[in-house]
């Protein structure tokens, strides 16, 4: 069975790869100056999980598509792919860092862990290309438990 592919523009994935990585960064490294930086955590869940389900809202790569795209900032890459394994993927890392978050008053160490997980899979697959929430799309897909 094959699997209908639309146009993804990489570059797009990869400004939100990075969005992903600076932001939990910022969080953790300065929350040891200043700990407020933490509410970053929270707040990336909501931006993650929004922009899964209204794309409109995916705010990393919404800055992409208005304000590095058409500045020649970063040169688009389509590539044939499917939408859906990368979008589930950034859900998955939103659902990650709200656990994180509800962590991050009682055992700040289980949330920092957790935060600096989805940095650490989103560098992953900026730097090598390996999603790792997409693979677990494609396994879930291919057992029956999701559909496209």
């Amino acid at each position: 069975m094959s699997t209908p592919t639309t146009v993804v523009d990489h570059s797009a994935l990869k400004v939100n790869q990075t969005g992903i990585v600076a932001t939990v960064l910022v969080a953790f490294v300065g929350s040891l100056a200043w700990r407020p930086l933490l509410v970053l955590i929270p707040l990336l869940a909501i931006v993650l999980l929004l922009g899964t389900f209204v794309p409109q809202l995916a705010l990393f790569k919404q800055f992409y598509f208005q304000v590095l795209k058409p500045r020649a900032i970063v040169k688009p890459r389509p590539v044939q792919d499917r939408p859906e394994p990368h979008n589930f993927a950034q859900g998955l890392g939103g659902v990650f860092l709200a656990v994180a978050s509800v962590f991050l008053i009682p055992v700040p160490v289980i949330g920092l862990a957790l935060a600096l997980l989805v940095a650490v899979l989103a560098f992953v697959n900026l730097a090598f290309g390996y999603c790792v929430g997409c693979q677990i799309f494609f396994q879930l897909e291919r057992r029956g438990l999701l559909r496209a």
